[in-house]
């Protein structure tokens, strides 16, 4: 049983590192709520399904937990756990077998496992629902860099720093393929 002078939501992603590898392992489950809809997002802008997506998800999440004493703080727990996914999205794209595969069903009315949407309100998911469909048809069009900056700006909501560290670019980088994913996406 763990004792906290602050509930385990109030602590900062460092302060629940340090706890972890102090042997508080349990709290890294904090860690995979917070970050759960930035990878499922990640991975949906590769154009993964969402059993893929969920997999690779899960490999990011092992692979974060094995090296979280290499973490060095130099970015956010958040960008540097994206890096991550976004390498094992990178590297399943370039194996044998999905060389040649597109995503078969784009559109699988999926949400992240940890959705922060609490409402049941019908009208509301409905429409939700039509609006992830027209954004994820429209960038299935649009070439992967500037897919992959568009949904870490405008769905994951990073900033421009935090996009330019997770994608490995250059600030003025991640304007210009935004600008450009946004005019792809104007044309379709």
């Amino acid at each position: 049983m763990l004792s906290y002078m602050k509930k385990p939501n109030e602590y900062t992603d460092i302060e629940i590192i340090h706890k972890i590898l102090d042997g508080e392992i349990g709290l890294f489950e904090i860690l995979l709520r917070r970050n759960n809809a930035f990878l499922y997002k990640a991975g949906r802008s590769y154009n993964y399904n969402h059993e893929d997506t969920q997999d690779l998800m899960q490999d990011t999440f092992i692979d974060a937990y094995s090296n979280l004493r290499k973490f060095e703080n130099r970015s956010s727990f958040k960008t540097w756990i994206i890096q991550i996914m976004l390498h094992n999205c990178f590297k399943k794209k370039q194996k044998l077998s999905f060389k040649n595969e597109m995503a078969s069903e784009i559109n699988d009315h999926s949400t992240p496992m940890f959705s922060n949407n609490q409402s049941f309100d019908t009208g509301k998911m409905v429409m939700n629902r039509e609006l992830n469909h027209v954004l994820e048809n429209a960038l299935q069009h649009v070439p992967e860099d500037y897919r992959l900056v568009f949904a870490m700006r405008e769905i994951n909501g990073l900033n421009v720093k935090e996009t330019a560290e997770a994608l490995d670019i250059s600030e003025t980088n991640v304007k210009v393929r935004l600008n450009r994913a946004k005019q792809c996406s104007a044309k379709k």
